[in-house]
């Protein structure tokens, strides 16, 4: 029999860059802030309200994103979003106010939404289900690397240069980005390097059929979509889980200063540090529902098991600020290992869409659990920015942490129930 060949992993290293890039580009301003606040005078609900402005024309972006990379396809839909979100992050450069700065999050926010529907459909086009799990796990790390290069980079380079040059130079990197992109990329059943083996490899699975949801030509719209119990449990689980992960891009750094005192360029290593245990968990969170697979156990049955394990381990987060009031790194320990959990479950929840639903509609699902992720950081934002100038007025902003952190550690669990009850009655995650 001829060997497998495995040009199915040049794709994932592709996605796995992008999807660097997209939160390399997202995460400069959390490392700004206290620049940038002291040069246009934020208050935490100012900072807040900018976040909100970014997560808001995220959702936004997700309810069209979807759709349109479903109809452009993943090779031209993943370069228009790629491109359109470099030029936006390149923007902040030319921004002189705080209202200019939520024009500019807006554009990089409805912008970036492309990321996820697009490497959830090229994973779909490129991987059996067995291996979407690791396949996705992988590069869904590449949040994690991009979270860990930027405090490694961004406050070096606005002490060096300015700030402007922190938004300008981490921007252009997209554009790289794109050369390789558009020299490597192109469906399995199309593209030179994948060999009949391999092809038949990845589309070795039999077609979905189950509940109505069907590898047939029908054209998905959001109205047929939402007709899924399917597609509320995503929906939701996305919904009370993304926000937590919003909430470590965005106010992490400003948690370490405020509890321990650090400066901008201080928190790099503890902020990295952090993202480097949550990168270990992306990929451990799709190497176990291999594993259970590989053992004999059904897919969604392996998936649903893995997901309640990373559940579980997201709970300890609610002991970070008050074991690691003495020290700051087993904080950041805690911290990270809850963020592991967190990429874990991510890789397995963005998963449940390819397992449930065909290739020609996961980028759609994807943008729809994309939207309700991102109103949930809204919600979880603007209670956050009101929470901390309510404890900051009494003198205790701490305090507005530890409510934080409770939020942060129950989040995973209750989405689990709320997804298995969903799903109860129809094919279960």
């Amino acid at each position: 029999m001829k060997p497998l060949s495995h040009y199915r992993w040049t794709i994932c290293a592709l996605v796995f860059f992008a999807t660097t890039i997209n939160y390399l580009d997202r995460a400069v301003i959390s490392l700004l802030k206290s620049t940038l606040g002291k040069e246009f005078s934020w208050s935490e609900s100012d900072y807040a309200n900018i976040v909100i402005v970014f997560q808001l024309c995220y959702a936004i972006g997700m309810m069209g994103a979807g759709r349109l990379i479903d109809k452009l396809g993943t090779k031209l839909g993943y370069a228009l979003a790629t491109t359109l979100w470099s030029v936006a992050a390149v923007g902040h450069a030319l921004v002189s106010s705080t209202v200019g700065f939520m024009f500019a999050r807006g554009f990089l926010g409805i912008t970036e939404a492309g990321n996820f529907p697009a490497a959830i459909k090229s994973t779909a086009e490129w991987f059996p289900k067995k291996e979407r799990a690791l396949a996705t796990g992988i590069f869904n790390s590449g949040a994690n690397v991009g979270a860990i290069l930027a405090p490694l980079t961004v406050p070096f380079i606005a002490a060096q240069w300015g700030w402007k040059w922190a938004f300008i130079i981490t921007g252009m990197i997209g554009f790289i980005w794109l050369i390789f992109w558009q020299l490597l990329y192109n469906h399995p059943s199309k593209h030179e390097k994948v060999d009949a083996t391999e092809l038949a490899y990845i589309q070795s699975d039999e077609p979905v059929s189950e509940k109505g949801v069907q590898t047939d030509e029908t054209n998905y719209t959001w109205s047929s979509l939402l007709k899924f119990p399917q597609t509320w449990a995503f929906a939701l689980g996305k919904f009370l889980t993304d926000p937590i992960w919003w909430f470590y891009l965005f106010w992490l750094p400003d948690f370490l200063k405020k509890e321990y005192g650090l400066s901008d360029t201080g928190v790099a290593l503890p902020v990295a540090l952090a993202y480097t245990i949550a990168t270990f968990g992306s990929v451990l969170g799709g190497w176990l529902p291999l594993y259970l697979v590989k053992s004999g156990k059904q897919i969604l049955y392996a998936r649903r098991i893995s997901m309640l394990i990373y559940a579980c381990c997201a709970i300890p987060v609610v002991t970070a600020q008050w074991l690691g009031a003495q020290n700051m790194w087993l904080a950041v320990f805690i911290i990270g290992f809850a963020m592991a959990a967190h990429q874990a479950w991510s890789a397995n929840i963005f998963t449940t869409v390819s397992d449930m639903f065909p290739a020609k509609a996961t980028a759609s699902v994807t943008g729809i659990g994309g939207m309700f992720g991102a109103l949930g950081g809204i919600l979880v934002s603007k209670s956050a920015g009101l929470l901390f100038d309510h404890y900051k007025s009494l003198g205790h902003v701490q305090t507005g942490y530890f409510i934080m952190f409770i939020v942060c550690g129950l989040a995973y669990i209750i989405a689990w129930f709320c997804m298995q009850w969903l799903t109860r009655k129809a094919r279960v995650i």
